[in-house]
């Protein structure tokens, strides 16, 4: 089902059309009212007035995180405290935490797109969505929380934590949609497996993951122990939250972005220049609709590229490919970029091993060294050591010749890396860079 039949299938010169009437009101606002982008419009000698066509915004410079850093806690703010009503904040962990601000009506343009989102990944009024993203600071659980009903179905704030009541809950309250990070929601199959329940009881028709980057062969592991159809959603709180873009139920190929309210590019990462459709590269984002917290060329670090190209589902906006990781993320170890996306891929293509890993880069003498620790399921662990050793030997060559890397493997017993609520932590980097 399309929510927003008008906006979503727009065709698309008068898509530009509105895009650009947009991001020239959104200009003025923040050339006005934000010193930091007057500040930088003037180093660029650029103003408002000069963006004439959508291919201009090209010459407008970037926004980093860092920037949003640089003016903590509400210096990117556009609009006076009084009329923001809503404040979230990334957790801080890597550095000075990321604010960011909402006002009513901010709100309820996320709550929109959250409800376009949320049809097209086949929930409607009437079914019951388990929302099991986190709530608080954290934008992903209120996002789906308010798209959902303004969408008309009933909601389950269970947020994350207390797995095996969420097992529970899920036999008694018989939830059709589960909302939650690709990763936990292998945590819950393997507690309602535990529990001695089977999912392919329970009454889920489509799982909406997002917050981390998966694989397209964690996509089929997440089918197979879960019994739904599992759809990739994208977003990040800098931009608005959850809700950027998601894949349609009906073609799972590429996350349609809501081009109405964001205009995305895609550059090449060291040189910044802009990149022609269907080239991969770091996405970049302006929102065009946003009053508290606009964002102007925002740098999201995420990797992957656009297809211009409608949908067999009836959706005219640009479709992003599934995400494979992250500027920031990408580990190089010996000169060879490495993302915890392409381990994934090669680890759920061996029999045995478990979706749960963790990547330890380390220095020692000089050269970097990477361990890939991976569980094995029970009865692997219980084979004779021979047996292991050539599965560890096998993963290891497989990431030698597909990623160009050595990497020593540890195989470890079921349960012994660290379950996440939310984003899972793959990659522990001990170098002292």
């Amino acid at each position: 089902m399309i929510y927003d039949i008008e906006y979503e299938t727009m065709p698309r010169e008068a898509l530009e059309a509105i895009q650009l009437k947009r991001l020239q009101t959104v200009l003025s606002k923040v050339y006005a009212t934000v010193p930091f982008y007057r500040k930088k419009f003037g180093e660029a000698a650029i103003l408002p007035g000069d963006i004439k066509r959508l291919e201009d915004l090209r010459s407008l410079p970037f926004t980093t995180k860092q920037d949003l850093r640089d003016n903590y806690p509400f210096g990117m703010f556009a609009m006076p405290m009084e009329s923001v009503v809503r404040i979230h904040a990334s957790s801080g962990t890597t550095g000075q935490p990321t604010v960011v601000g909402y006002t009513a009506r901010d709100i309820n343009t996320w709550a929109q797109l959250m409800a376009r989102a949320l049809s097209a990944g086949g929930a409607s009024r009437g079914d019951i969505i388990h929302n099991a993203y986190g709530y608080g600071l954290f934008t992903g659980g209120l996002g789906v929380h308010y798209g959902a009903e303004k969408l008309g179905a009933s909601v389950i704030p269970v947020s994350g934590g207390n797995t095996r009541r969420q097992v529970t809950i899920m036999k008694d309250f018989k939830p059709t949609i589960l909302t939650a990070t690709p990763s936990y929601s292998l945590h819950l199959a393997e507690a309602a497996e535990e529990m001695g329940v089977s999912f392919a009881d329970l009454h889920f028709k489509s799982g909406i993951f997002g917050a981390e980057p998966w694989s397209e062969d964690m996509r089929q592991e997440i089918e197979r122990k879960l019994h739904l159809n599992a759809i990739d959603i994208y977003g990040l709180s800098e931009i608005i939250g959850p809700g950027v873009s998601i894949e349609c139920l009906e073609a799972k190929n590429g996350l349609h972005l809501f081009e109405d309210h964001f205009i995305p590019e895609i550059i090449d990462p060291d040189t910044g220049e802009v990149l022609p459709y269907g080239e991969t590269g770091e996405l970049v984002i302006t929102t065009i609709t946003k009053e508290a917290f606009p964002v102007i060329r925002y740098r999201t670090r995420d990797i992957t590229s656009l297809n211009p190209e409608p949908c067999v589902c009836g959706r005219t906006h640009a479709r992003m490919k599934k995400v494979s990781g992250r500027t920031d993320d990408m580990l190089i170890i010996r000169g060879v970029n490495v993302f915890p996306s392409q381990i994934e891929s090669i680890l759920m293509q061996v029999e045995g091993v478990a979706p749960h890993y963790q990547l330890i880069v380390e220095r020692e003498d000089k050269l970097d060294t990477l361990t890939v620790m991976v569980e094995v399921s029970e009865q692997m662990f219980s084979d004779e050591v021979k047996a292991l050793q050539r599965t560890g030997d096998t993963i290891a060559a497989e990431i030698k010749d597909y990623l160009g890397v050595t990497a020593k493997v540890k195989l470890v017993e079921p349960k012994t890396i660290q379950r996440s609520e939310g984003k899972a932590a793959r990659v522990i980097d001990k170098r002292k860079i």
